[in-house]
């Protein structure tokens, strides 16, 4: 290789081989994953000579610096190289062993150990809680993957733990990586470390064709074979091994050429797979054997397909080539991320072997010799000064940047600083730079600037320069934003004014939906709000800090228009657009501090609900996760518009209520982390729900007991409530607590149904008594009321004391609208005409009707209120089916159109019905919802699951969510019997006739 080494002149890289590590002697933690909802993964890679029985290990995990621990025996045997999944169900197919228990959050340790508690490798420290992650790489929201050369593990639990010693990041919800590792240590490792370093295929002239593998110094690799795998869609080969190739021993340079493959490496579409013990199966979706590592190569054509980790097409090294490498070099040597990154495009015309000039950016051909390549030294300037392009230009008028791939170089004023930090603030991994504009109001004259790991630390007045790749950064909903990939951030200047921020408006009509589709033209933009806007939603207030504004408070459509309208649909499409999300500049899952609209921390004092008034926000736009955001960088003007109110005054001297109490179970879902160690339902095989912990019971509970002491109502109707012969029983027993003993007292009435939670039904044993037997309404009374979809209706009548006077309260709920009822022929239906099982609800509240007409309890009451939780909004055919059998809809009668008792997605509307056939509605004196739950954050609830220690400290014992679930509140005079019989209802009779 002579010709090589004349040519190896300043501009020439030929990176240094790094040292090789001790040989591993045990398992290490190899990958790290803590993504995005519930994607959480750890990786374990068996870096020695043999195989390891896993039955001997553990993954033990410490939460929140240890106020609980979980621990997961692991299975199976790990091959010498091979790398073992742990994860979530929902990383299925990544894993080799799944959970569904709760697993870590940024801030948690981990530990692999043995079964005798011997710790084999640690991830955090023991005992600490770090607030919201280890530091930099940040452990919160991202993939770690420990450098190869770590061969050993870290097993001092409560040493400090700094991520950057070991380990490097490659972002939120990365997977690709999952399943394989490698290493760079002496010896050991089954070979692990061995990786395809520079291949040939196809140069100028007659092809020059080689595969070269780099691993461990004078190394018998002959347990491993190159395969090649045809991925041209037009081969009748096409997804099977084309070549199998031998290779022999690495030399001391740990360089191994195979021996000549040529001609035998196709020109198209193809993929190289090295391979550990080659089973000789030939179909690549089959039992290969272990395979170590891989890179393939993608020429283009339609329907063609690639087999391995890392894939280079034409633009994989952002050249503007049309054409697929022939050939390509890790850079440096034995490089392995698996991402095209490891990657240069070899020089098509044998630079290297023969005489030839490769252009910046290219590598030399050097087959068993160390890699090397022309540095591209061209592109913009680094520096305060150099030339720069507008970010107009870098935006683009459309959806995405006309220069994507392209190295830009831009200069701009910081309008958001968002890098991380180590208290986890601002930690988007970048900040917003914005011009002076390119004076085309279509184009955005600002954009994110993304680093990872700050590359110089910015403030807000920072004039910066700032030389990177543009691209667009796409997450999951659809949405893409365009950024520039930092190579360098210079400062040029500090205590710069801002730009004046641009007004946006969030459109108020049906007339201003274009100004919702130029938010684009703001993306990355300094920002304000200058409107009220109403809080729509906060159901990721807790956990992203994202909070829903609208122009006004948002309804169902199918809760003001019918099914199927015209007016149905508009008012969809009107509600997506009026409304802009306000986040937190935060990618940290359940921070300790929760960010108030007005820039203060959420606490009980500091707080907001659905309906205040958020105005002159102020900030920049961001596009994520499938919504235009505010990424807030001062405080927003804040008005209490919707005070929490007292129990709705509806006359009456007998209160009936119907309160939803969100999965009420005294028996515990996961006490211990194991989905298994409680069973639910009536066969004891279900899954329970509600509180994980005794702590988290009482949270909920307390919360329960309050609200219905506040109701003070003299029959209730109860939901979501566990189906088990004592959980009513245990809940009227702590209201008693409360309130004073033997002022409640339950329908018992044993398991209901098939389903892990039921109905019930409590009563003031001072106001009425049952009258008869309760009844029950199931398939087995009418086979239109499915009780594998519905739960089973409960009905009783009571007696007024004094009185005499009785109401019967059938008490339901209905299939909810969240999963499919095709199974049973109910097709799904857009939300807009009903939602899912609309069919199932509607047979349902016919099969009602007619079953109430038929004096199921035996006691021939006049009055029948019909209550719970229907989940139909009021025009929806289930609905209309109970009106249309006589009753009147209290809830519309007494409080308008626009009553609410759930928000689902931001929008309002009533799920909990109180219905009165027409005796009863004669007595009815008002009936209304209590908002005590609907409006409030569910970050004041109970639930401990996923909240940070100083979420869960922002908690009060009082009636404020106690549920997702307004309670249904309704007042009646009832008539004495033979009230009815009255020839003149305006005088006495002396027979109980109200005079």
């Amino acid at each position: 290789m002579s010709l090589l080494a004349a040519l190896l002149a300043a501009a020439v890289m030929v990176p240094a081989t790094a040292a090789r590590a001790a040989a591993p002697t045990d398992l290490i933690i190899s990958e790290y994953v803590e993504g995005s909802s519930f994607n959480k993964a750890v990786e374990f890679y068996n870096g020695t000579d043999a195989a390891v029985d896993l039955s001997g290990y553990e993954l033990f995990v410490s939460f929140n610096g240890g106020t609980s621990t979980a621990t997961f025996p692991l299975s199976g045997s790990l091959a010498a190289g091979d790398a073992y999944v742990f994860a979530d169900e929902d990383l299925a197919a990544y894993a080799d062993q799944t959970t569904n228990a709760s697993l870590w959050n940024g801030d948690d340790f981990l530990a692999l150990r043995t079964t005798d508690d011997t710790v084999v490798d640690s991830f955090g420290t023991l005992g600490l809680d770090p607030g919201t992650s280890w530091g930099t790489p940040s452990t919160a929201n991202n993939t770690l993957r420990r450098n190869a050369d770590v061969c050993t593990g870290d097993t001092v639990v409560d040493d400090a733990f700094d991520p950057s010693q070991e380990w490097s990041e490659f972002g939120n919800d990365t997977f690709d990586g999952l399943g394989s590792h490698a290493v760079d240590c002496e010896g050991g490792g089954g070979g692990g470390s061995v990786v395809i370093n520079e291949f040939s295929a196809s140069t100028t002239g007659t092809d020059v064709e080689y595969v070269e593998l780099y691993g461990p110094a004078d190394t018998d690799l002959s347990a491993y074979t190159v395969l090649q795998v045809e991925g041209d869609e037009g081969s009748s080969n096409f997804g099977t091994v084309i070549g199998d190739y031998a290779v022999g021993t690495t030399d001391a340079a740990g360089f191994a050429l195979l021996d000549s493959p040529s001609p035998a490496l196709q020109n198209g579409t193809l993929s190289l797979l090295l391979v550990r013990d080659w089973t000789g199966e030939t179909d690549v979706t089959g039992d290969l054997g272990t395979v170590v590592d891989s890179v393939a190569v993608d020429d283009g054509d339609s329907g063609d397909q690639t087999w391995a980790q890392t894939t280079l097409d034409g633009l994989f090294d952002g050249d503007a080539n049309t054409f697929a490498p022939g050939g390509a070099s890790r850079i440096p040597d034995g490089a392995d991320t698996d991402t095209a990154d490891d990657w240069v495009r070899n020089d098509f015309d044998l630079a290297g072997i023969e005489d030839g000039d490769p252009a910046p950016g290219e590598a030399y051909n050097t087959p068993g010799a160390p890699n090397a390549w022309v540095e591209d030294t061209g592109g913009p300037g680094g520096e305060c000064g150099d030339p720069t392009v507008t970010i107009g230009s870098v935006q683009g008028d459309g959806a995405t940047t006309p220069v994507e791939g392209e190295t830009v170089a831009i200069e701009g004023v910081v309008v958001g600083d968002f890098q991380y930090d180590d208290e986890g603030f601002g930690n988007l991994g970048g900040f917003h730079v914005q011009d002076a504009g390119d004076g085309d109001a279509a184009t955005s004259d600002g954009v994110f600037v993304y680093e990872g790991s700050p590359l110089v630390d910015v403030n807000v007045g920072d004039r910066v320069h700032v030389v990177g790749e543009a691209a667009e950064y796409e997450t999951s909903g659809g949405a893409s934003q365009t950024q520039v990939y930092a190579d360098s951030v210079v400062v040029c200047a500090s205590g710069v004014d801002l730009p004046a921020a641009t007004d946006v408006l969030v459109p108020t009509d049906l007339a201003g939906l274009d100004d919702f589709t130029g938010f684009e033209r703001y993306e990355g933009m300094y920002v304000t709000f200058p409107q009220d806007l109403a809080i729509l939603e906060y159901f990721n207030y807790d956990r992203f800090g994202e909070i829903v504004l609208g122009t006004e408070r948002q309804f169902q459509p199918t809760a003001v228009y019918e099914p199927g309208s015209a007016e149905a649909v508009a008012l969809e499409t009107y509600n997506d657009t009026a409304r802009i999300t306000l986040d937190d500049g935060l990618s940290t899952q359940n921070p300790q501090v929760t960010r108030h609209p007005n820039g203060d921390p959420f606490t009980l004092d500091n707080r907001f609900r659905g309906g205040d008034l958020v105005t002159n926000t102020v900030g920049v736009i961001d596009e994520s996760f499938g919504l235009y955001r505010i990424q807030p960088t001062g405080p927003a003007d804040f008005t209490v518009a919707n005070p929490r109110p007292d129990v709705p005054d509806v006359g009456g001297r007998l209160q009936v209520a119907a309160f939803n109490v969100l999965n009420y179970f005294p028996t515990l879902d996961y006490p211990t982390g194991d989905p298994l160690d409680n069973a639910c339902g009536p066969d004891m095989n279900q899954e329970c729900r509600g509180a994980d912990t005794e702590l988290e019971f009482e949270r909920q509970e307390a919360k329960i007991v309050a609200a219905l002491a506040e109701l003070d109502a003299d029959v209730v109707g109860l939901m979501e409530i566990e189906n088990s012969p004592t959980a009513v029983e245990t809940l009227v027993a702590a209201l008693n607590a409360e309130v004073g003993e033997g002022t409640y007292a339950a329908i018992s009435t044993g398991y209901l149904g098939t389903d892990a939670i039921k109905v019930g039904l409590i009563y003031k044993t001072d106001s009425v008594d049952p009258k008869g037997e309760y009844a029950i309404l199931d398939q087995s009374v009418d086979p239109r009321f499915l009780d594998s979809k519905n739960r089973p209706v409960l009905a009783q009548t009571f007696v007024e004391h004094g009185t005499g006077a009785d109401v019967l309260v059938a008490v339901n709920h209905l299939k909810s609208k969240g999963s499919s009822c095709s199974d049973v022929g109910d097709p799904d239906l857009p939300d807009t005409e009903g939602g899912n099982c609309d069919g199932v609800r509607t047979a349902a509240a016919e099969a009602i009707v007619d079953w109430l007409d038929s004096n199921p309890t035996k006691v021939h009451p006049g009055n029948i209120l019909v209550t719970g939780d229907l989940n139909s909004y009021d025009k929806e055919d289930p609905i209309d089916a109970i009106v249309d059998g006589g009753y009147v809809d209290l809830i519309a009668e007494y409080q308008g159109e626009y009553a609410y008792s759930y928000v689902f997605d931001g929008q309002l509307g009533y799920l909990d019905h109180a219905l009165a056939n027409a005796d009863l509605a004669e007595d009815v004196t008002g009936a209304a919802v209590w908002h005590a739950n609907t409006d409030e954050p569910d970050l004041i609830d109970y639930d401990m699951s996923f909240k940070s220690d100083g979420q869960d400290a922002i908690y009060a014992p009082d009636e404020y969510r106690a549920s997702d679930h307004d309670a249904v509140l309704v007042g009646m005079d009832l008539d004495r019997p033979g009230n009815r019989n009255c020839q003149d209802r305006g005088k006495g009779n002396g027979n109980g006739c109200r005079p």
